[in-house]
């Protein structure tokens, strides 16, 4: 690892995330990372590589502590599915994450400053909601819920509009109202299992 490149793409991280991609500029960054211009040339050859960085750094941090926390929440996957909200909702709050606090989801935020499907943060911000879904439906399946592909999708829609809800209309309780509603489609998905036995 070489520290000044990842200074850099720290720095970017947070500017990016807390001023949005378009706003911040390549000085701030190096201003706020105190790495010289020709160091940030040498390890990237434009701000675009900067911001695939920055967003593919998110990627990692942000799957691994949903799934960490998750995965720490319950054994049984049908509860570690809910526990997701529980997260979600610490990271609304501002308890995780401190370092950035809650400013929306990074990568929606990529995807709409970067709006053409075919640009390389947009595909990087669709790569990582597919990751999520993966998951979800990784764990769906381990929860025996029929029809874990579509189930994982309805979880991750919940998901989105609380991100988008917490977000717009500062309502960290949204968390909340998804797990409830998260709940409510699990026990109806098992409860149709019951039923066509």
């Amino acid at each position: 690892m070489n520290k000044r490149r990842d200074d850099l793409v720290e720095t970017a991280l947070k500017l990016f995330y807390l001023h949005g991609f378009h706003a911040t500029g390549i000085d701030k960054i190096l201003a706020e990372s105190g790495v010289a211009k020709m160091t940030l040339y040498k390890h990237f050859r434009s701000k675009d590589e900067l911001i695939l960085a920055a967003l593919q750094l998110r990627d990692e941090r942000f799957r691994n502590w949903l799934m960490s926390e998750m995965e720490k929440a319950s054994a049984d996957p049908g509860e570690r599915l809910l526990a997701m909200f529980d997260a979600l909702e610490d990271w609304f709050r501002g308890k995780a994450f401190k370092d950035l606090g809650f400013s929306g989801c990074a990568f929606i935020n990529a995807a709409s400053e970067f709006a053409a499907h075919d640009h390389p943060a947009h595909r990087v911000a669709s790569e990582h909601k597919r990751r999520i879904v993966d998951y979800l439906e990784k764990t769906c399946r381990e929860a025996q819920l029929p029809e874990p592909e579509q189930m994982a999708e309805c979880l991750a829609l919940l998901k989105e509009g609380a991100i988008a809800t917490a977000h717009v209309r500062n309502m960290p309780e949204a968390a909340v109202l998804a797990r409830d509603m998260a709940r409510t489609l699990i026990n109806a998905a098992r409860l149709s299992t019951v039923e066509g036995t």
